[in-house]
């Protein structure tokens, strides 16, 4: 079989494109791998290590970075267990305890908890002596009869948890 001028256009011709195509592919296989290896230093912090060496070493960091992030939760757990059995809540009430003393000389003061657990401290001042009371509070109530003005400050107390978006519990009414 002998090549006709025109055959051997076509091969040339093909020649050419198969050549173009190669290199266009080439080309394009050089800058994939170019952006690899730029991911890849960013990835391995510029190490020259194996990738399987890099990629046991990011396991181990990131196992590691786990155990820290569990053992942080375990502690912020504890510390809001601490808070929230701290005084955050305070309210004070002066007054007179009798109509023939003036200056609110007497007070009813909470110290209370978010969940409303405390106490309930009352001086009640007079011509010749002054008394003190201290009363427990759990959750916003107790067990001992309270006067007005303890229910007052109790509720003050758990209205300014309330305010700061704590739930607290509703204090009693006066009987």
């Amino acid at each position: 079989m002998e090549l006709t001028d025109d055959m051997v256009a076509y091969l040339v011709i093909g020649s050419l494109l198969g050549t173009l195509v190669a290199s266009v592919l080439g080309l394009l296989a050089l800058t994939g791998q170019r952006r690899v290896r730029r991911a890849y230093r960013v990835f391995s912090g510029g190490r020259e290590e194996d990738v399987l060496d890099l990629v046991s070493r990011h396991i181990s960091e990131v196992r590691a970075l786990r155990g820290e992030v569990a053992a942080l939760s375990a502690r912020g757990d504890e510390l809001r267990e601490r808070i929230a059995a701290s005084v955050t809540s305070v309210a004070t009430l002066r007054y007179d305890a009798f109509a023939d003393m003036g200056g609110h000389m007497s007070y009813s003061t909470a110290l209370l908890d978010e969940r409303g657990h405390g106490v309930v401290l009352t001086s009640i001042h007079g011509r010749n002596d002054t008394r003190t009371y201290a009363k427990p509070v759990t959750g916003g109530q107790s067990a001992h009869v309270l006067s007005d003005e303890e229910v007052t400050v109790i509720e003050q107390a758990l209205g300014s948890a309330a305010d700061r978006g704590r739930v607290a519990p509703k204090a009693p009414s006066p009987s």
